[in-house]
């Protein structure tokens, strides 16, 4: 779905208080705006967060994913997940980016004209959530959002109140529903980059949210009821058309932002050995898509290189790696910033079927995933591409490996979805990386920042207690 991108700049707002009788109405210019509008501050979010989470996904999302290495010095793709680089500490873009979605619903709920706001931001607020959430574990949430009438030193929730307590995830996803189900008025939803203020999509995307919340809790809580409904009423996305997505274009400023960096930076990320041999071994043809053969290759190679590399004794030479693609710097306008897609629903839909969550045939939606998957990445499915060994029933493998790794490797860029989901699942296989940082374990939370210690002591100290000193390798609720 090809959407024409365009940038607003948005105004802060700075309010001050005075015992001076009359002194904020005589120092207020009556010219300047005093609030941002809700169409300009939706857009604002989406991009925001699209942008920055996509650029994440390529500098550290994908290197936790083994989708790529990193070369030079780069301690993140040892696994030392305090020392971010060039990317790494993804908790200011959820945090920015809900606090100005909190803006949108107050005023969604203050100002009648505003009403068509509620259910987006609702909706946006659960997505959001969801990413932060899986990423940190237990997180500030309740408090967190309350802007001047909040807490500067906000509590941490439990992930398993996040998503099931009333003003969690799946309320608010269910609330945005309501919201919009509800609304009877005729102005329309303004600002909408991934929808152009199509009312009914935002319903059909909270639906595809909720399939996602679930199936990633469902070893926990018992989902089948909840999976089946939505599964029955059909509303949820099964084409790319329908994809919650914005497309970047080939110039600044909203280009991806790896073609706007140096060309030493964009040169540090290469193929990975895992991305290689997995896409190898599928003969799988969207490796031309993702990546470009190495520069001495004699005939149109492709080589990766182990994750985690210590560069001050392995030396490397940049003309026997694969570099990424050409749409990653050079066509960034066959880019998308994806936030949900109608291939990531089949898949999850598939597991469902799967793990007995939902009554449906696994193979059919795996397979239709599968396709959608490879149309989303311009590439046109091998006619023999099911019957190998990517196939459902492929020997050697099972089919919830078949599908969760075909959700990882179209998951490329998609913030930190491919490691997301390995931690769930176990699949793919991940390689230990060359020189760990993490005694050779592979993470499984992102570190809280180093600022939440110094700037909410007390509440940090207790969620640091509950993860072993704020380690990497405690699991998350889901995933215990």
């Amino acid at each position: 779905m090809k959407k024409i991108l365009y940038i607003f700049g948005i105004i802060s707002l700075i309010t001050a208080s005075s015992c001076t009788k009359d002194f904020e109405e005589i120092n207020t210019n009556p010219n300047a705006p005093n609030s941002v509008q809700p169409s300009l501050l939706l857009r604002q979010v989406i991009y925001d967060f699209g942008e920055q989470m996509s650029y994440e996904g390529f500098v550290a999302g994908d290197l936790l994913s083994q989708h790529r290495t990193a070369l030079d010095f780069n301690l993140f793709d040892r696994h030392a997940l305090k020392s971010p680089q060039l990317g790494g500490n993804p908790w200011p873009i959820f945090y920015t980016n809900l606090r100005d979605n909190e803006i949108i619903l107050s005023q969604a709920r203050e100002t009648e004209t505003f009403a068509v706001y509620e259910g987006p931001s609702l909706i946006l607020k659960g997505f959001i959530a969801a990413g932060l959430t899986d990423l940190f574990g237990d997180v500030p949430y309740s408090e967190a959002f309350n802007g001047v009438d909040g807490t500067v030193t906000p509590k941490y929730d439990l992930q398993e109140d996040i998503y099931q307590a009333e003003g969690g995830i799946l309320d608010n996803l269910d609330k945005g529903i309501a919201a919009i189900e509800a609304y009877d008025d005729v102005i329309p939803l303004e600002g909408d980059i991934l929808f152009g203020g199509n009312l009914d999509a935002w319903v059909t995307f909270a639906n595809s949210i909720k399939i996602k919340a679930l199936l990633r809790i469902s070893d926990k809580v018992d989902v089948a009821q909840q999976m089946q409904a939505i599964f029955d009423s059909g509303n949820y996305f099964t084409s790319n058309s329908e994809n919650a997505i914005f497309n970047f274009t080939n110039t600044d400023p909203n280009s991806f932002r790896l073609a706007q960096l140096r060309i030493g930076d964009f040169n540090n990320f290469v193929l990975s050995e895992t991305m290689e041999e997995i896409l190898e071994e599928l003969n799988d043809t969207r490796i031309e898509e993702f990546f470009r053969p190495f520069e001495n290759s004699e005939n149109g190679e492709f080589e990766g290189l182990i994750n985690g590399i210590d560069a001050s004794s392995t030396s490397v030479e940049l003309a026997n790696l694969s570099l990424a693609g050409t749409a990653f710097r050079e066509d960034t306008s066959t880019l998308d910033a994806n936030f949900l897609t109608a291939w990531e629903t089949a898949f999850n839909l598939a597991e469902a079927a799967e793990r007995g969550l939902i009554t449906a045939d696994g193979q059919t939606l795996y397979e239709m995933g599968v396709a959608l998957a490879f149309e989303y990445w311009q590439t046109e499915l091998p006619s023999d591409y099911l019957t190998g060994p990517a196939g459902y029933n492929a020997a050697g493998t099972t089919p919830i490996q078949q599908i969760v790794t075909q959700k990882w490797i179209a998951n490329i860029i998609n913030g930190y979805e491919g490691w997301v989901e390995w931690r769930r699942t176990g699949f793919p296989a991940f390689k230990p990386v060359q020189a760990s940082l993490n005694n050779d374990l592979i993470p499984v939370r992102m570190p809280y920042p180093a600022e939440e210690e110094a700037l909410n002591f007390e509440n940090y100290q207790q969620a640091a207690n509950a993860t072993d000193g704020n380690s990497i390798n405690v699991p998350v609720w889901w995933d215990e």
